[in-house]
């Protein structure tokens, strides 16, 4: 059996924020998300085409972060059998009955503390009358509000040690390692796949050393037109703009990056450059000299898009 590919995609992120009632007006308002469920602190969200409960769920917090997020598997055995893998690496936290939305998911630490869990038994969306596409292979009617955004698209971590994470990652989690940045054989960043897109999860080094940080959460948008039209909004309600509108060259991802109001970066992006087809898939490898030229055009990479992730250092 191959357990390469026992997880099916990222299925949600908790971010945390200082400022909760404003983070969620802007993911509603300006990005165009819709509240699912809100309970205690928290409040769940997602983007109109995700088929689960929600992708997003902000909790109130003395500061930004990230609280945890979530891989589905692709069966209740492919659960267990990563529970069971990474339960014996020592970085498991264990069993959890699970959140709003989803069953019981298994915990654990990535090797930089980040906490993550894994589960199968959701609760899809069901569209009420007001809100069902005259399409039935939409989750949800377009909702004409903000930036529109579609679907939860991938998450990029900070680690202080790129290459450990790639290493538990690729034998306990699963999945195949798409791009990584190599300098002088010091691993700078890794992307990871584990269906046919081209990544779930990016892992960058921390330039400042620090552990466990947050970097961004990308939410897919239909075109790159949109990613621009993304940016004149955020100019209009006065949303920072870090970076962009612009193309990676790494997955060639068209982007946008914005702070939300709690201080965590959201990339909007149209990600369907690529998706990996081939059964043969070699990793791309991207050296100091290839990265050095900046990205696809030639912008070259903002300082604070390599030193600025959540919880900021005076935070900890």
């Amino acid at each position: 059996m191959d357990l390469t590919w026992e997880i099916a995609h990222l299925a949600h992120v908790e971010l945390l924020t200082p400022k909760l009632e404003e983070s969620a007006r802007f993911f509603t308002e300006i990005m165009g998300m819709s509240v699912s469920s809100a309970e205690g602190d928290s409040i769940y969200l997602r983007a109109y085409d995700d088929y689960e409960h929600h992708t997003l769920k902000l909790t109130a917090h003395r500061h930004a972060g990230m609280g945890h997020f979530a891989w589905r598997t692709r069966s209740a055995d492919a659960l267990a059998r990563r529970a069971a893998a990474i339960e014996a690496t020592r970085l498991g936290v264990g069993w959890h009955d699970g959140d709003l939305g989803h069953g019981k998911t298994y915990q654990y630490r990535t090797p930089d503390g980040h906490l993550s869990e894994i589960y199968f038994d959701t609760q899809k969306y069901k569209a009420t009358d007001a809100d069902r596409s005259a399409l039935k292979n939409t989750a949800s009617k377009f909702p004409g509000r903000g930036m529109n955004v579609r679907r939860i698209d991938h998450l990029n971590l900070l680690t202080s040690d790129v290459a450990a994470f790639r290493d538990f990652q690729l034998k306990n989690v699963g999945g195949r390692l798409s791009e990584t940045i190599i300098f002088e054989n010091e691993v700078k960043g890794a992307w990871f796949s584990v269906n046919s897109k081209s990544y779930d999860l990016a892992v960058t080094e921390d330039h400042t050393g620090l552990k466990g940080r947050f970097h961004h959460l990308t939410y897919a948008v239909n075109s790159r037109e949109e990613v621009l039209l993304a940016a004149d909004i955020a100019l209009e309600n006065g949303v920072f703009i870090e970076t962009g509108p612009h193309k990676h060259a790494v997955q060639q991802t068209f982007f946008l990056y914005l702070y939300e109001p709690g201080g965590n970066r959201i990339e909007i992006a149209n990600p369907t450059a690529r998706l990996i087809l081939d059964p043969d898939y070699e990793t791309i490898v991207w050296n100091r000299e290839e990265r050095m030229k900046g990205q696809a055009w030639g912008l070259k990479t903002v300082e604070s898009f390599h030193l600025r992730g959540t919880p900021l250092p005076e935070d900890l």
